[in-house]
């Protein structure tokens, strides 16, 4: 289908375009921009794009889709329909499936069922031992050949360093990236929240900032040591960012994300043992937030993703201590994003590269781009219009989320996939 997209305020970081112009698609692909229609085109729709932002469609480097295996918690149909009210196009799956994503024909056949005109690209992230159980090592080349762009452990550490360093090894030898999540499994044991103040007064166990400064420590020298490309994933301390920065000084090829709810929420946002805030990472304390919010600004912080964690009710339920982790994100992270991007007054065009193009980069995926020639992957979104997070908004399975109640900015108003329009909050809601 031929689609004009009219009158919209086009904002690409990846060109550093910021102006006023009109979108063309056809057959799928981005065939013009600006205000003039490429020669023989006529649209079969329009849609109007008046006093919206049209941008790339968002891409996010985690979100749990639950499938397969847990599909009581979230179905592949509940989460791309989260996916696209939030403008997300496309998006990176932990291996922490059940079962676990560490062969080939499982990762095929999660690709192939995502492979609906209304869903999101999926992108899995092989396991890099099998089982996630960190003693043997996956078959990288297999797995990145039926689709992976990465390897990880999801929230699992390797233990055995020999077996972390053997595994760098082999990805850096296929140059495949690594990403991992930084925290020492013997100081976070048994802990439910950041060890400080707030955990102390509620009696809850803490888990150090050490436990995320050790853990880095080991994956960056390993990474020096291998070569590796290695991806660092939910930075939570000022500590770890400040590690990052100067590992990246000293040459050491690293990149990191945080997830979108580290920005807004710390840990007296816990209040009284309140499971939403329940999220691993732990929230810690406000001057983390703070260095968060800044790095993230100043590009030490690599890029933004959701997290998308979905839980039921079952799970989440529960006295602080014993509630499962997680929250949902892929509906909320354009809003707190730009929620970010006004309480600092960042550009639009850098708030907007931290969930586009960076990510893509991180991805290695040459989209994130409002480009003729490239897939039309787009999001139009109202940023002056708000709404308030609610239950019923959101279309996600898991209505597990710190941020009920909350008024946020920006309304995605259309969400398109490979041309295809995937979401249209006029016709939806």
């Amino acid at each position: 289908m031929n689609i004009h997209i009219q009158n919209g305020r086009l904002v690409d970081p990846a060109s550093h375009t910021d102006q006023l112009a009109d979108v063309f698609i056809a057959n799928g692909k981005i065939v013009g921009t600006g205000g003039t229609a490429p020669q023989g085109f006529k649209a079969e729709k329009v849609l109007n794009a008046t006093g919206c932002i049209i941008c790339p469609g968002l891409i996010d480097l985690s979100a749990r889709l639950r499938e397969p295996g847990f599909e009581y918690k979230a179905t592949l149909e509940s989460e791309m329909a989260a996916a696209a009210a939030g403008g997300v196009t496309r998006l990176a799956c932990p291996p922490d499936t059940d079962p676990v994503l560490d062969e080939p024909g499982l990762v095929e056949m999660l690709t192939h069922r995502a492979r609906l005109p209304a869903f999101a690209h999926v992108h899995p992230v092989g396991a890099l031992t099998v089982q996630l159980a960190g003693k043997q090592l996956t078959e990288m080349a297999e797995l990145h050949e039926a689709g992976c762009v990465a390897f990880g452990h999801a929230n699992q550490a390797i233990v055995d360093t020999q077996v972390l360093l053997r595994a760098m090894q082999y990805a850096a030898t296929f140059d495949f990236p690594v990403w991992l999540q930084a925290q020492d499994p013997f100081l976070a044991q048994s802990g439910v929240a950041h060890e400080g103040e707030i955990a102390a007064r509620l009696g809850l166990t803490g888990i150090p900032v050490a436990a995320e400064t050790i853990a880095l420590a080991t994956l960056l020298q390993l990474a020096r040591e291998t070569g590796v490309r290695l991806h660092v994933t939910r930075i939570s301390s000022a500590a770890g960012v400040d590690m990052i920065v100067a590992a990246r000084a000293a040459g050491i090829p690293v990149t990191c994300d945080t997830a979108v709810h580290y920005l807004h929420l710390c840990d007296h946002d816990i209040g009284f043992f309140n499971p939403h805030a329940r999220l691993d990472p732990p929230l810690r304390t406000q001057r983390d937030r703070d260095a968060l919010r800044t790095g993230l600004a100043s590009g030490a912080i690599t890029a933004l993703c959701s997290d998308h964690t979905p839980v039921d009710d079952d799970g989440k339920q529960r006295p602080f201590g014993e509630a499962e982790v997680g929250a949902t994100g892929l509906e909320l992270l354009l809003p707190l994003t730009l929620k970010w991007a006004n309480e600092m007054k960042l550009p639009l065009l850098t708030a907007l590269a931290r969930i586009t193009i960076d990510p893509a980069r991180i991805m290695g995926v040459d989209v994130g781009r409002i480009t003729p020639g490239l897939a039309a992957d787009i999001c139009v979104f109202d940023p002056s219009a708000s709404f308030q997070v609610s239950r019923n908004h959101l279309k996600s399975q898991g209505k597990n989320t710190p941020f009920l109640g909350l008024e946020l900015p920006g309304r995605v108003r259309y969400t398109l996939i490979d041309g295809y329009i995937a979401y249209a909050h006029d016709q939806t809601d």
